[in-house]
């Protein structure tokens, strides 16, 4: 009798684990102390002007700082979800740290555009708690969908109460609300707002496939739940049926929406194949040099049109890192010692 009771609690475990955030709770890990800063690495990050972070800025000071974690979010075709994989490695050759990039339980580089939105928010407001300053949403084709569909999960547009998701043990915690590192004070997850997030690529056929279809009167339309977003619409783009003149977004309200338009040579599959740029040191050069304010110089012959993507993407990832990092020490979430 009492190995038929294991086996039937191990069976339990089995079908409620692959059955999304169900009854199974892990119980409230607690918050990480703050991290310590050296105080003349605290002064140089101090000294950064966000809008101009060369890549000595990069490799000498913000690596060794605070670090605010990527979630990348990839297409559901194959081979469109392989795209953010070369993505990960783009960034990790610029300098970003690997390990804020990637799961940390299964190691894999982005998630599903399939997998619950409200479980992505959950990882999002776990790792905001954890890490002291919000994640930043990179998302790509429906993986762009996904970043929207977050968003609208945290201005409580699918439920009132959304469950703190660990990341480590993949379940959701029993809680929905985390500590602010601001305040010290509880939160919910809903109202939660994050700093930085973009999406290329989304919408069109993806419409077509019911996860997507509560984005239909919404997806263009950026709530206050972000800061800053950025939209990048390829001038012809099949997949997500947009043209030159469509495909723009706007704010509900607070958030400041940028509107990028690439190239109609890039390709709606591998825009975000950009692993090589971080290596070729013609690309490296004009990647570094790059500001949306400033009209680039003709891109080196050996890199293909995605380059703009990759620079622009990269310019606000390092902008957005050097702010949180500066916020984060501002507002005592790292110890300066």
């Amino acid at each position: 009798m009492t190995r038929f009771r294991y086996c039937f609690l191990a069976l339990s475990l089995l079908v409620l684990g692959g059955c999304g955030w169900m009854p199974l709770t892990v119980t409230n890990v607690a918050t990480p102390l703050p991290p310590h800063v050296d105080k003349a690495l605290a002064a140089r990050i101090m000294a950064l002007d966000p809008d101009r972070i060369s890549d000595a800025d990069v490799q000498q000071v913000l690596r060794h700082g605070p670090v605010p974690r990527i979630m990348l979010l990839h297409g559901g075709i194959f081979p469109v979800h392989l795209s953010m994989t070369s993505f990960g490695n783009f960034l990790v050759g610029m300098g970003y740290p690997e390990e804020k990039i990637r799961d940390p339980r299964s190691g894999d580089w982005s998630y599903s555009p399939y997998a619950d939105a409200e479980r992505l928010a959950g990882i999002a407001a776990w790792y905001y708690e954890h890490d002291r300053m919000p994640p930043m949403l990179i998302g790509h084709s429906q993986g762009g969908m996904q970043a929207i569909k977050v968003l609208y999960v945290f201005a409580g547009a699918y439920a009132a109460d959304v469950p703190v998701w660990n990341p480590l043990t993949d379940f959701a915690e029993g809680r929905t609300s985390v500590r602010d590192p601001g305040t010290g004070r509880e939160r919910p997850v809903v109202g939660l707002s994050l700093d930085y997030v973009s999406a290329v690529g989304a919408g069109g056929a993806a419409f077509l496939l019911p996860n997507q279809w509560s984005l239909l009167d919404r997806l263009h339309t950026i709530p206050d739940t972000v800061e800053n977003f950025t939209g990048y619409t390829i001038g012809v783009d099949l997949w997500a049926w947009t043209l030159p003149t469509t495909g723009r977004y706007v704010s509900a309200g607070t958030a400041h929406v940028r509107n990028v338009t690439l190239s109609a040579a890039n390709s709606h599959v591998l825009v975000p194949v950009t692993a090589d740029f971080a290596a070729d040191p013609d690309a490296r050069a004009w990647i570094d040099a790059y500001r949306p304010d400033v009209a680039p110089g003709p891109p080196p012959p050996s890199a293909g049109p995605n380059l703009q993507w990759a620079a622009d993407v990269w310019w606000s990832v390092k902008k957005h890192w050097a702010l949180e990092a500066q916020r984060s020490l501002r507002a005592g979430q790292a110890a300066v010692r």
